[in-house]
């Protein structure tokens, strides 16, 4: 099962409440199989970057959570359309995590000065590739004199 990031906002509310809806949350991904790694609060009752509206109210404060779980590819649109649903939910969205690259290195290639290490000459050959022409028509001039 993939790993997945539910990042979401919930209304102002006291912390028993927040307790609920937080449970609420977590028992439909345990309904579609899933099982939760990590919740984290982000911050209760912090302003919005902007007003809010949502199952018609305006929010200009809420709760930052990020719920992080495994669920099978199939249960994110039915998530979805349940915290869609949620009144006290003010926005949501889930992204798919991505396991970073492993990248090889060792020390004696970490040592080394800039213009020897191996990805830094990558990087300048890949440069040289794309270096514009320079115009030359026997004029001298680098650059077309006519251009606006």
């Amino acid at each position: 099962m993939p790993t997945y990031e539910l990042a979401f906002l919930l209304k102002n509310m006291s912390k028993p409440d927040i307790a609920v809806s937080l449970k609420r949350a977590g028992q439909e991904i345990f309904l579609r199989g899933g099982f939760i790694r990590k919740l984290e609060n982000l911050g209760v009752s912090k302003d919005t970057p902007y007003k809010i509206s949502s199952h018609g109210q305006v929010h200009r404060t809420a709760s930052y959570f990020a719920l992080q779980f495994d669920a099978p590819p199939t249960t994110i649109d039915d998530l979805r359309d349940v915290y869609k649903r949620d009144v006290d939910i003010v926005r949501y969205k889930i992204f798919k995590v991505q396991e970073p690259e492993k990248a090889e290195c060792t020390l004696h290639e970490e040592i080394l000065p800039p213009a020897y290490r191996k990805d830094v000459q990558e990087l300048l050959a890949e440069s040289e590739k794309k270096k514009p022409k320079q115009w030359d028509a026997k004029t001298g001039l680098d650059y077309y004199p006519f251009q606006r």
